[in-house]
């Protein structure tokens, strides 16, 4: 985030949390911090990393995509 009221400086970002509070934080009751942790670091490093396919990335995961395209 770099300027005050530009949202497009943020807006990698805002679509990422978006993302992750769509799809899992607001479908979870966390007893505790470190279950949130938990599930918070599986949704990243498993399923949107590995799973999840990103339309800006031609419908793959970004693992798949660093994978076919050499990065």
């Amino acid at each position: 985030m770099s300027r005050k009221g530009n949202c497009w400086d943020n807006s990698a970002m805002e679509s990422f949390f978006h993302s992750l509070k769509t799809e899992c934080v607001y479908h979870e009751k966390y007893i505790n911090r470190e279950e949130a942790k938990k599930s918070i670091f599986d949704y990243i490093e498993v399923f949107y990393n590995r799973q999840r396919k990103h339309s800006f990335l031609g419908y793959q995961s970004p693992e798949q995509y660093e994978l076919t395209s050499g990065i």
